[in-house]
């Protein structure tokens, strides 16, 4: 690398940059400048160290590694969730893509921190590039009544639950889930968004209100999860199925696929909570809407798209099959984990730390 003096003109303008400031690569035939106005050379395959295939993978495996071993580390439920599915699955998938020069992290002149923030957080920085604007009243009060509503539950479940039928039970554990779920990813995202100035899209899209499985699975439940899927796994395996059962129907093997991938990544989340080795139970419900959404896809297909059932039909049919799978399936994994006793624990670990830090703070703070 040699560091230049260099001069800029902007219409009359004319002033000198440091030396410090620019970083010149010299390169076979061609030259980069890295560095200035922050831009890190991370979306141009010309600026990059290694170039995309194989060998950028191979550097970028350590990485992958590392991040799966992270949440092995972890005791609290809340950190081992949040690094399971946040560093775990979500960046080692942006890590793969951008290996091959796809997905987030290859959006040309991404900056270095909103590299590491797309790349540790469920936001898509070729989405959200809207401008800034704060949360409305309508979705801080609909947040503030889902918080209010899961604190409720969270208290009536955790001293209650022997008292009531366990099928209430199960249904409060389930909306205990699906706001813990909300709510983190909404609150996370949401700080990233303040922090980037990014105008962020909304993870989950009021899923209960789901016509078909591919409603709900491709655009109203964990949507960044269904942004990362589609280019690692779905697109991928529907190019090479094309060869085999022609494009009309690749994307039954494609579908199958992408549901097998997210069945192996949840069984290990779940590893990371219990620590023993899966059931198989979460794999077979995700197999189970697999194979639901390709019957579905096939029906349509059949038909031209031409026949569905209303609306008023459609979707308590949807959120009854959804529920009645995850109380059969997908629930009972989550309890094994004992994850409400657990995040408790984690409350009662904040408030004893939260009460010796106010005891041990000097009067004149008081």
């Amino acid at each position: 690398m040699i560091e230049l003096e260099l001069s800029l003109n902007r219409g009359e303008e004319k002033r000198e940059l440091p030396m410090t400031t620019i970083t010149y690569m010299k390169r076979a035939k061609r030259s980069q400048f890295c560095g200035f106005d922050g831009q890190w050379c991370g979306g141009s395959d010309d600026g990059k160290i290694v170039r995309k295939g194989v060998l950028r993978f191979l550097s970028i495996l350590p990485v992958v590694l590392v991040f799966l071993f992270i949440p092995l580390t972890l005791t609290s439920v809340h950190m081992i969730g949040a690094f399971s599915f946040y560093i775990s699955w979500l960046a080692n998938f942006k890590l793969i893509l951008f290996a091959f020069e796809k997905g987030p992290l290859s959006t040309p002149s991404i900056t270095l921190l909103r590299f590491l923030a797309v790349a540790c957080f469920p936001i898509d920085v070729t989405q959200s590039d809207k401008g800034f604007s704060k949360p409305n009243k309508t979705s801080l009060f609909t947040y503030g009544t889902k918080g209010l509503v899961l604190a409720i539950c969270l208290h009536l479940y955790h001293h209650h639950k022997e008292d009531v039928h366990p099928m209430m039970a199960w249904c409060v554990f389930g909306l205990i889930v699906y706001l813990m779920l909300e709510l983190f990813v909404a609150l996370s995202s949401t700080i990233v968004g303040l922090f980037l100035k990014v105008e962020l899209d909304q993870q989950f899209d009021e899923p209960y209100l789901a016509t078909s499985l591919q409603d709900f699975w491709g655009r109203r439940w964990n949507v960044m999860v269904n942004r990362i899927l589609h280019p690692s796994v779905y697109e991928p395996m529907r190019i090479l199925s094309i060869r085999v059962v022609g494009r009309l129907w690749a994307p039954v093997p494609a579908i199958l696929t992408t549901f097998l991938v997210s069945g192996i990544m949840h069984e290990l989340i779940f590893f990371y909570f219990t620590r023993e080795w899966p059931t198989g139970e979460v794999m077979l419900f995700f197999a189970l809407h697999g194979v639901c959404l390709v019957l579905e896809v096939v029906i349509k297909k059949a038909t031209r798209y031409k026949w569905s059932l209303p609306n008023q039909l459609s979707r308590p049919l949807v959120l009854t099959f959804v529920l009645a799978t995850s109380y059969w399936l997908f629930l009972p994994e989550l309890s094994r984990c004992n994850m409400i006793e657990r995040a408790f624990e984690d409350y009662v670990a904040v408030s004893e730390l939260a009460t010796d830090v106010v005891r041990t703070t000097p009067v004149f703070f008081k």
